[in-house]
């Protein structure tokens, strides 16, 4: 998102109760794109990439479609989205002037197509009856950001292909119909300072004849033919020095899915590649991968949710790869896997790799990287990084400790002999043990959050879980040893961070103190003692002070405000994100993570013949029920935002991929429990 992009969505913005002005949102909305770029669709059918982060390409900034009949352009305004099937095709529905159009998006490696169609003059759809009208021309204003910049832009115009240019990165504009071009001049200086907002496409040309060709922007008209009248706009992102080649890409794909079903086929076929078969024992299970996919790059690293901040306003950005994050999907995936077998093993390996190729000399991981290519992007928690400064707080333990839990889990279940991930989980041992103080707590670092310092216990829990899963890995004796000797430290000085008075965990040591308010990132604790229970007994007393502190933080984060949403707060007090609304938002991760924790703590009290089981099994359907596919906090697509406001307003980053992989997984153990559970009462049948 460009300066000029910002300052228009600020003016549009002021004032509003749930907008953060100048960003770039997605809370509506579909994507389209399973490869290595990413494209938002907005319900009035404008385009924007959302692709730097995967393809190291900006691509499309901003566009806009309408349509002229009968001599007059009417600009398309919000219509109906939904995906074709099983695939990463967005159809859109729009009623223009009384004549309904549909057109159907679909990104395809780095080319995306827009297949536009009218319904026929008797009010037919596209199965071709009815009288063609010859008076209908697509208008398509786009603007483009190659290399990430707004000035200093060329358009070379090839006839029948718009390339605009920078220095490296070549997007090209063509169409299956023949296209009539013009440029449009950007925001003046005086258009930027105004108070309103500059729309686009302008309706005079620029006397200055020569800006048209030295700007971002490209105005095309597009006749529609044939029965339907239509046409197919592609635009294609490249580096290639050959322009030919980008040309003849640019040109085969709009001239090669110029119909409608040629649009449907190349989505079955992208999606039979990139996508399971079928979802089968995951309640439509399918929509929570296509999320995941949707934000994964071809390194097999993931974003965690599409940039909606670019100018770090708000928050410090969301295009990039946590390893906390996605070492987290990345062990989700695996566990459905197993449960539900979605033939994943690629996705696992490549994740497998990508933790091995990022690691850094000590053993442990950055703050996040660039998706596309594991180098480092920018962040502020890179202490282990800078020089003299490991043992700041600039550090975020938990992102190591997720890796290693994840390597284990994998030389474990999925290749004992990968020696690649085996040297990279040894060395990552020596991370974790850097960071252990000799009481047994990880050392003062940032959190899960990444808003606070201190020593904390869902940084405990990672450890625990992380340390139990090395010792129960394929991996050297005196290693599974180290491992298991250190889980024990970390499991006996939990109880340093039990609050009495609360019955519950605190969230963190300060400064030697207890900070006693909940937090749900603590629910880490229920995986993290059932992952320990593997490798030594959770005693009675333990139990004891879970059950207590689970319901104490599942009751106390809870929030059923007077509208459409419930579900769990991040942690009490919190305060980001509120806008004019009084309490803590509704975050789709603390509830998914609780679901999975009520799952998690469940087994382990079955396997300990705890008779509080039940009350948790329930527990984790009611939260599973809040973020299902039919569930109050899902969106248009399936997608699960980050927050929502207390009105089903949703904000922050959609789709996030975390709460997509927890919600796969916790279904996934509840269906098989299920199942176990009808078996046994077959048998006693």
């Amino acid at each position: 998102m460009e300066l000029h992009g910002a300052l228009n969505d600020y003016k549009r913005s002021r004032g509003d109760s749930h907008r953060f002005p100048g960003e770039r949102r997605s809370t509506t909305g579909l994507f389209s794109g399973l490869d290595d770029r990413l494209v938002h669709v907005a319900p009035d059918g404008s385009l924007r990439d959302y692709s730097y982060p995967i393809s190291g390409l900006a691509g499309v900034e901003r566009s806009r479609f309408g349509l002229e009949l009968d001599g007059e352009v009417r600009w398309f305004d919000d219509g109906e989205q939904r995906y074709v099937g099983d695939t990463a095709v967005v159809e859109t529905t729009h009623e223009v002037a009384d004549t309904g159009c549909t057109r159907y998006d679909l990104t395809i490696g780095r080319l995306h197509l827009t297949h536009v169609a009218l319904e026929t003059s008797d009010g037919t759809d596209e199965a071709g009856r009815g009288e063609e009208r010859d008076d209908a021309t697509l208008h398509a204003c786009f603007g483009f950001d190659p290399d990430g910049r707004a000035s200093r832009i060329g358009q070379l115009w090839h006839d029948d292909v718009v390339e605009v240019h920078h220095d490296s990165e070549r997007d090209f504009l063509a169409a299956s119909m023949p296209v009539s071009v013009s440029g449009q001049v950007p925001e003046r200086f005086g258009e930027l300072l105004a108070a309103e907002p500059t729309e686009f496409p302008r309706s005079e040309d620029d006397e200055r004849y020569e800006e048209a060709q030295l700007s971002p922007i490209t105005m095309t008209e597009i006749e529609l033919a044939g029965t339907p009248a239509s046409a197919t706009v592609a635009t294609l992102l490249s580096t290639d020095e050959d322009r030919a080649d980008g040309l003849e890409r640019v040109r085969a794909g709009a001239t090669d899915h110029d119909d409608r079903e040629s649009i449907l086929e190349a989505g079955r076929e992208q999606a039979r590649e990139r996508l399971p078969a079928s979802v089968p024992s995951v309640d439509r299970g399918f929509e929570d991968l296509r999320a995941l996919a949707l934000l994964r790059a071809p390194t097999g690293a993931r974003i965690a949710g599409p940039e909606f901040d670019p100018f770090y306003r708000y928050s410090g950005g969301y295009g990039y790869t946590w390893f906390r994050d996605d070492a987290e999907i990345a062990r989700f995936l695996l566990e459905t896997d197993r449960r539900a077998g979605l033939d994943l093993e690629a996705w696992h390996a490549a994740s497998a790799r990508f933790y091995a190729e990022t690691q850094r000399p000590d053993g442990t991981w950055p703050h996040r990287v660039w998706p596309h290519n594991g180098s480092l992007a920018p962040g502020w928690a890179h202490g282990r990084i800078e020089r003299g400064d490991a043992d700041s707080g600039k550090y975020q333990a938990d992102q190591t400790a997720s890796v290693a839990a994840f390597l284990a889990t994998y030389l474990r279940r999925v290749d004992s002999d990968d020696e690649r991930v085996r040297d990279a989980l040894e060395a990552a041992l020596d991370g974790l043990d850097a960071t252990l103080e000799d009481d047994g707590l990880p050392s003062r670092v940032q959190n899960a959050w990444e808003n606070m310092t201190g020593r904390f216990t869902h940084t405990a829990a990672t450890f625990l879980e992380a340390y139990a899963a090395i010792a129960r890995a394929p991996v050297e004796g005196d290693i599974a040893a180290r491992a298991r000797e250190n889980a024990r430290a970390v499991y006996e000085a939990v109880d340093d961070l039990w609050i009495p008075e609360r019955g519950s965990y605190a969230l963190r040591l300060d400064d030697g103190e207890r900070d006693e308010r909940l937090d749900g990132s603590t629910l880490a604790l229920a995986s993290a003692h059932r992952a320990y229970d593997d490798i030594e007994s959770v005693d009675a007393d333990r139990l004891d002070r879970l059950v207590s502190h689970l319901e104490t933080t599942l009751d106390g984060l809870y929030r059923d405000p007077e509208g459409p949403v419930d579900g769990l707060a991040r942690f009490e007090g919190d305060s980001w994100r509120v806008r004019e609304q009084r309490e803590p938002k509704i975050w789709t991760v603390t509830t998914a993570w609780g679901a999975h924790a009520a799952t998690e703590f469940e087994a382990l009290l079955v396997a300990n013949d705890r008779d509080e089981a039940a009350a948790f099994d329930d527990r984790a359907r009611e939260l599973l029920a809040l973020i299902s596919p039919d569930g109050p906090l899902r969106r248009s697509g399936g997608y699960l935002p980050e927050q929502v406001f207390d009105d089903g307003t949703a904000d922050s980053a959609t789709p996030l991929g975390w709460p997509h992989a927890i919600r796969l997984a916790t279904a996934s153990a509840l269906e098989e429990d299920a199942a176990a559970r009808l078996e046994a009462a077959a048998l006693q049948d």
